[in-house]
């Protein structure tokens, strides 16, 4: 490990500033990290925290003003990747950038061997090497098993092994637990701290503001690509740290009791082999129905299966009070459900098109004149409808959703399905990756829904955003409803409490 001696700091970087053409992405913003701390930095999407990380990594060039300080007495006024690896600092991204058909081993030690051009890969180093990594973590892992095998939590590890053996001093940390159980977020949490034990900063970054309170000494708090400042965590709430993030409060109150409208799904004994069993649910006309539960309990199986993806094995499933065996989903679209997958980046959206071919996609059909012409003219029309009623941020409609913040692609991706006019719209982990600004927005959108007579299916496994935002709560656990709880009647800590059981 690179000697920490020399100061009480790892890092102080004062006046980061970035443009992009017009665009003043960070605006003269200072950031101290200590030895060994664990520090989060917080804020909404767009708030310029991934743009101060590149610039410490150095994967942007810094605006002129900007100084950058490792306590070794070199001032620097600019960063190179290579430089700051040298220096000790190393970011594991959301996505992890690991190479799923190699092992641990070989993902772990990847760039060991791949610095130098002119060492031999030896199998039994690399071993060895993996071995010592997870050992430092505490982890059990076998280290010949191929990434693709394994969870989500698993390759978190991988990733955080690889960082360590490239001597860390500084490892920034992008939504780590964001696809976690609470379990497995948890055992992350324990992990961070051994790092931080053993002298290795670490910056947090995270859209959960109970483990940002949690795991952190300290909290930098940016918005709009300024600086709001630096606070320590111990006695600060969510919601004041909400309120430091976007400049307001965001009220949260328990949902009015549940409509009795008309029953728009039933389901009775619905199973799947593997998956779910004898699961018999009821949403009416305007109810969000909560579905808690962890990851692996089947909530994303039965969606799936409700939505004609899948085929379930036994039981019914009934929309408007007739029996419906959907072949595809094709078929459900037609009966009325929409499906807002967990997975935006991937199944959600198709990155490289535009807001308006992402939000017409799934009713070209009805866009069409005299059944064959498509104009571009009815695509912008019914986009720019959508942009102004969801109330999404986007300088061009044309431009590519992947310029969008997460907040807003998720907007995009229930433009793409509300414009189907749905009955039925089931929502897979809505919130997953959008900052606690946008979940707000979101969960209005959702109210408004509910308000204008449509049902909601609402999945997660935060225990506050069923709590607050749904009617009535399922619990599904191993497959299968367990039991069923009214809003009102329970606090949001005896939930998580009963959903990790």
């Amino acid at each position: 490990m690179l000697d920490q001696t020399q100061s009480d700091y790892a890092l102080r970087v004062k006046g980061a500033t970035k443009r992009f053409g017009n665009q003043l992405a960070l605006d003269d913003v200072d950031f101290e990290l200590r030895s060994g701390e664990v520090h989060c930095l917080a804020g909404e999407n767009g708030s310029g925290k991934s743009t101060l990380i590149k610039l410490i990594s150095g994967a942007y060039s810094a605006d002129p003003g900007t100084r950058f300080d490792f306590g070794d007495g070199k001032g620097r006024d600019r960063m190179t990747p290579t430089e700051a690896r040298e220096l000790g600092v190393h970011v594991i991204w959301q996505d992890l950038s690991l190479f799923p058909d190699l092992t641990v081993a070989e993902n772990i030690c990847f760039e060991h061997f791949v610095a130098d051009a002119l060492k031999r890969y030896d199998r039994g180093a690399s071993r060895a090497l993996a071995r010592t990594a997870l050992d430092r973590l505490g982890v059990p892992l076998d280290v010949d098993t191929h990434v693709r095998d394994l969870s989500i939590a698993q390759r978190q590890i991988v990733a955080i092994c690889r960082v360590l053996t490239g001597n860390p001093r500084i490892v920034f940390m992008d939504e780590p637990t964001a696809s976690l159980t609470q379990a497995e977020t948890d055992g992350l949490l324990v992990i961070v701290r051994k790092m931080s034990a053993q002298g290795i900063s670490v910056v947090f970054v995270s859209h959960r503001l109970a483990e940002v309170l949690d795991i952190s000494e300290r909290v930098t708090v940016l918005k709009d690509g300024a600086l709001v400042g630096c606070f320590p965590t111990e006695g600060m709430t969510q919601g004041e740290l909400t309120r430091l993030m976007t400049g307001r409060l965001l009220e949260t109150r328990v949902q009015d009791k549940s409509p009795q409208g008309d029953v728009v799904l039933r389901t009775q004994g619905l199973s799947r082999a593997g998956e779910f069993e004898d699961v018999s649910i009821t949403i009416r006309k305007g109810e969000v129905l909560g579905l808690i539960g962890l990851l692996g309990a089947g909530r994303t199986e039965l969606a799936q299966t409700l939505f004609g993806l899948s085929r379930p094995d036994a039981g019914r499933i009934e929309i408007g009070g007739e029996s419906q065996h959907f072949r595809s989903n094709r078929d459900a679209i037609r009966k009325g459900i929409a499906y807002v997958s967990e997975d935006r980046l991937n199944l959600g959206l198709i990155q490289a098109q535009s807001i308006t071919d992402n939000t017409a996609m799934t009713v070209l059909k009805s866009l069409l004149r005299f059944g064959f012409l498509l104009t571009e003219k009815a695509k912008r029309r019914l986009t720019q409808d959508w942009i102004d009623r969801l109330r999404t941020k986007a300088a061009d409609i044309d431009l590519p959703v992947s310029a969008l913040s997460g907040g807003n692609q998720q907007r995009v991706v229930l433009a793409k399905w509300l414009a189907t006019s749905p009955d039925l719209l089931i929502l897979d982990a809505p919130t997953v990756g959008v900052d606690v600004g946008a979940r707000a927005g979101i969960f209005e959108i959702i109210h408004e829904l509910a308000a204008s007579g449509m049902a909601i299916l609402l999945i997660s496994d935060e225990a506050s955003e069923v709590l607050y935002n749904a009617h009535r709560i399922a619990l599904m656990k191993s497959g299968s409803i367990t039991d069923y709880f009214d809003p009102a009647a329970i606090t949001e800590k005896e939930l998580e409490a009963i959903v990790n059981a």
